[in-house]
């Protein structure tokens, strides 16, 4: 069995940025595991209308490497539409392009393996190795490493009142496969507050004359938020902002954690106002069959096999009042939340944590008791704030593994990039 420098596990953008990274360097030698037979980001919510909600450059490789044989723009040249996206003159590209561009990067890499399931993680202190074992098409297979990188993703959550709840309800990341079905009810409600629910929303009001479905949009949040996303704001994906959030004590950036959930979980401002068109346009021949529920929450649930609906108990937080709702479909956008993944389970004594159960992630994202064995993708809004899911900052985090794991600065790790300062200064401001 041969050993590698590292191991990557999962392959989402970020570490698919790091393999596109890591091709060209001949030092260093790394191994990518996916479960999946291919790579595919968010199937479920590939709608045709749907972009992303960061700029072209916020690609795989650019921020780190602009020129970089595996560019959003190097790909759209070899596709043959550059010359339409230069045209469309949008920054922020098509979801499903953008999943399109993501599997041509990754056809590219040798080092990428597919359908291969990680279910085993050890370590031989002798050794100084980290062991991975995973579940093949034709059995398992086994590799070893000095280092690992976790990418795994954060799995589909669902609130507590739903969990354990029969029927045929989905969560947002299964929207597509279900759309069909879900359609030939006779009432659908939407539960959330983010931009899937916002995208799944808009999709199903679309059609509600061709299908004649009531349709229900509830959020917990006061009002339908939209993404902050003026430039000083933008400024909080920062090297700076990181440095600063990263220092600050524990419970100060857990409660900033809650608070700065707009800055990353926010609706795009064109699609809040795109639902309100479609709404009033809907409205000129009446009223439109859809109901929207704001400041409330889903406190229970109950499925009806028999009536084939869903009782959704719901607490509406201002007036303190409870009610519920009947509907047929339940699509809870609902978000995703870190678990730590089982195959950990052998090596978690070499993993560090903070006093609420989180991993406690060092400054330049390892994990793991040696500050540079165990490196994490995402999963830190805890310890690097709103960075941590933010796509553009996927090369900036890359480029500090691959510092910490060749021992050079193979590409430039940006220090200071902000107008604002995040902190007292020391001393007087002259």
């Amino acid at each position: 069995m041969s050993t590698h420098d590292f191991i990557a596990i999962g392959l989402g953008p970020y570490n698919l940025g790091l393999a596109c990274l890591t091709a060209p360097l001949d030092d260093l030698d790394g191994v990518f595991l996916e479960e999946k037979p291919q790579f595919d980001w968010h199937p479920g919510m590939l709608l045709d209308f749907a972009t992303l909600q960061t700029p072209f450059l916020a690609d795989l490789v650019t921020l780190a490497d602009p020129t970089s044989p595996y560019s959003f723009l190097s790909y759209l040249k070899e596709s043959g539409r550059l010359y339409p996206f230069y045209i469309r003159e949008q920054f922020y590209p098509v979801r499903a392009e953008y999943n399109a561009y993501c599997r041509w990067a990754a056809g590219k890499l040798g080092s990428v393996r597919f359908g291969h399931r990680v279910t085993l993680v050890e370590y031989d202190e002798s050794e100084g190795l980290y062991t991975v074992t995973a579940t093949t098409a034709t059995g398992s297979a086994s590799y070893r490493a000095r280092h690992l990188v976790l990418g795994t993703g954060t799995p589909p959550h669902l609130p507590e009142a739903c969990q354990g709840l029969g029927g045929d309800l989905v969560h947002n990341s299964g929207y597509l496969a279900a759309k069909a079905a879900l359609q030939r009810k006779r009432s659908i409600t939407v539960v959330g507050s983010g931009q899937s629910a916002a995208e799944i929303y808009y999709d199903l009001l679309a059609e509600t004359e061709v299908h004649g479905y009531k349709l229900n949009w509830v959020t917990r949040s006061p009002r339908f938020f939209p993404l902050e996303y003026t430039k000083l704001t933008l400024e909080l994906t920062s090297p700076e902002y990181v440095d600063y959030f990263h220092a600050l004590p524990q419970e100060t950036r857990y409660r900033l954690e809650a608070e700065q959930k707009s800055l990353f979980k926010g609706i795009d401002a064109d699609l809040i106002n795109g639902i309100y068109d479609l709404l009033y346009q809907k409205s000129v021949g009446g009223p439109v069959p859809t109901r929207l529920f704001t400041h409330t929450a889903v406190r229970t649930a109950a499925w009806d096999e028999a009536a084939g609906r869903y009782t959704l108990g719901l607490h509406h937080a201002e007036q303190q009042r409870e009610f519920t709702l009947e509907t047929e479909g339940l699509v809870l956008a609902t978000g995703y939340r870190y678990r730590t993944p089982a195959f950990l389970a052998p090596v978690l004594d070499r993993i560090r944590h903070d006093s609420r159960g989180r991993f406690d992630v060092a400054r330049n994202y390892s994990i793991d008791t040696t500050g540079r064995g165990i490196f994490l993708q995402n999963g830190a809004t805890h310890t690097h704030s709103i960075t941590s899911p933010d796509l553009g900052m996927g090369p900036y985090r890359n480029s500090w593994i691959l510092r910490e794991l060749t021992g050079r600065e193979v590409y430039p790790v940006e220090k200071s990039i902000a107008f604002q300062e995040f902190g007292a200064p020391e001393g007087l401001v002259a």
